[in-house]
């Protein structure tokens, strides 16, 4: 007898079962009155996926038509039937899927020699229940996906990683590598909206850098001031390091030396400065009848009314209101400095003890291909700025000596104050030294006799010569390796910038950019 598939209509032959089939195989066979040999894993396969309803059942009978019609004709209407996923479904209890119950009843008759049930009747059942059956889904989705793909009604979802923290590090891929997850693979960037919103960005991000640097000026001066200080201090430190101290220890040492140093420089000017307080307060009386006893004043006052209008502008409110003004300027002028002072040197010590830390940082920003010689360009470049402020420091030394020895055989007073300032005025490029001679000068005018102020102004034009020619020069070339032309254009655009500080850090500035011209511009242009 042959059977028809409802879907293709072609004709379907019966085999014989081979030798050694299970008691299933032969009973089934003896009821249908044919059986199918044993499929192969592949062949299985393919007829649990075309009959999902009997799969779980142990197979298909010949004679039950219409359970192998209604599969035929699910086939049909579902071009690529979901294989794994119907499987997984007929296995896991769908004990109510049309044509299974009958198989399993037909088989259970076939062993006890009765009749099977009629094929109008079990066909019509499978079809009614092959209608209420919902649609399959489609093969190609994997079970995974199937598993975890919302059916309407059902309200699971994934975590959100914005609230679950689990999800969050799963997503992310948290290990011990990365704590806060694996990187992200960079954007795409050759979309010209990408481009031109990334433009657009780093114009306004730049803009609001701008402003924020303006309104932070003093800040970022004085945190620039620090980092360079702690930059020309490292050398000594390093020096310390190579006789067995540790870094701790090193920098200690360092800084209090630095401590010294400005508190010598205050209290060598405390004692002059409220001496000369003193002595004014003193002698404003004698000034006072001197100028009363002057006949020419005293002509001025008979003809212009010096005195009188004196008096009035002295008594006016306005004049008081001015006096009290100044005295508040000059007040937080002077606390200002002491603040900016303390922050500067504050800086300085955080800087110092983890500049090896600071410069990894930096150095991890360039890409790994690159960061070697950045790392060298870099340790070069914190050399020679290291080398300019020990330099500066060395002539300032000089200076300084010079002055306190000079000031001790003339016999001026105040030679250590004056000394100092002359070290600390010193430090600025081209005007610091000038600065300090004016300064010692008028001094020794005031407090000593018209020889002194002129063999002090004598000295100092010698003296310039001798630094401007034989000690800077030497000292420089050793540290930063700078052509004069270019420290004296550096040196007057940083103090049109940034005025004292931006003279100060010229210098090293120019050097720096100096140096990668010569070592990374110029190669990269010989090779075009």
């Amino acid at each position: 007898m042959k059977e028809y598939d409802v879907a293709e209509e072609t004709p379907r032959k019966d085999t014989s079962p081979a030798p050694g089939d299970d008691e299933t195989s032969s009973a089934t066979g003896g009821a249908a009155g044919g059986t199918e040999p044993p499929p192969s894993p592949a062949a299985d396969d393919s007829r649990d996926d075309d009959h999902p309803a009997t799969a779980g059942a142990g197979g298909v009978r010949a004679g039950d038509t219409d359970t192998t019609g209604a599969d035929t004709t699910t086939r049909a209407e579902g071009a690529a039937g979901a294989s794994d996923t119907t499987r997984a479904e007929s296995t896991t209890g769908a004990s109510g899927t049309p044509g299974t119950g009958d198989a399993t009843d037909a088989r259970d008759t076939a062993r006890s020699g009765a009749p099977g049930p009629a094929e109008g009747d079990g066909g019509a059942e499978r079809e009614a229940g092959a209608a209420a059956e919902p649609a399959r889904l489609p093969a190609t989705v994997e079970r995974t996906v199937i598993e975890k793909t919302t059916v309407p009604g059902d309200t699971e979802q994934a975590p959100d990683p914005a609230h679950d923290v689990e999800q969050r590090k799963i997503e992310a891929g948290v290990d011990h590598r990365y704590p806060f997850g694996r990187p992200g693979e960079p954007l795409g960037k050759a979309h010209p909206f990408v481009f031109g919103f990334v433009a657009a960005l780093g114009v306004i991000t730049a803009w609001q850098l701008f402003n924020a640097a303006l309104n932070a000026k003093s800040v970022l001066v004085m945190i620039i001031v620090a980092m360079f200080l702690a930059v020309g201090l490292n050398p000594a430190v390093e020096r310390l390091r190579k006789i067995g101290l540790p870094r701790g220890l090193a920098v200690a040492m360092v800084f209090m030396g630095v401590i010294l140093f400005f508190a010598g420089f205050v209290a060598s000017l405390v004692q002059p400065v409220s001496e000369q307080t003193t002595e004014l307060r003193e002698s404003i009386p004698a000034y006072v009848k001197q100028l009363q006893e002057n006949d020419r004043l005293a002509e001025w006052d008979k003809r212009y009314g010096l005195l009188e209008r004196a008096e009035k502008t002295v008594n006016s409110s306005g004049f008081q209101d001015k006096l009290t003004s100044w005295a508040t300027g000059i007040g937080k002028v002077a606390v200002n400095g002491i603040f900016q002072t303390l922050t500067i040197l504050i800086l300085t010590l955080y800087f110092l003890s983890s500049l090896p830390q600071i410069k990894t940082f930096f150095y991890r920003l360039a890409p790994r291909s690159r960061r070697a010689r950045v790392a060298l360009l870099g340790d070069e470049i914190l050399d020679r700025i290291g080398g300019y402020v020990a330099g500066q420091f060395t002539i300032a030394f000089i200076a300084g000596l010079t002055t306190y020895i000079f000031l001790s055989i003339l016999g001026v007073k105040y030679a250590l104050a004056l000394a100092l300032i002359v070290a600390v005025t010193d430090l600025i490029p081209l005007i610091g030294a000038t600065i300090g001679a004016v300064v010692v000068t008028l001094v020794a005018f005031l407090t000593g006799t018209m020889t002194d102020g002129i063999v002090c102004i004598i000295f100092y034009i010698v003296y310039q010569q001798v630094e401007n020619y034989l000690v800077y020069p030497r000292v420089m070339k050793r540290t930063v390796d700078v052509q004069p032309a270019v420290t004296i254009v550096a040196a007057l655009i940083g103090g049109a910038l940034l005025g004292v500080v931006g003279a100060l850090l010229a210098i090293p500035t120019a050097a720096s950019i100096a140096l990668l011209i010569r070592e990374v511009v110029v190669p990269r242009q010989e090779t075009m």
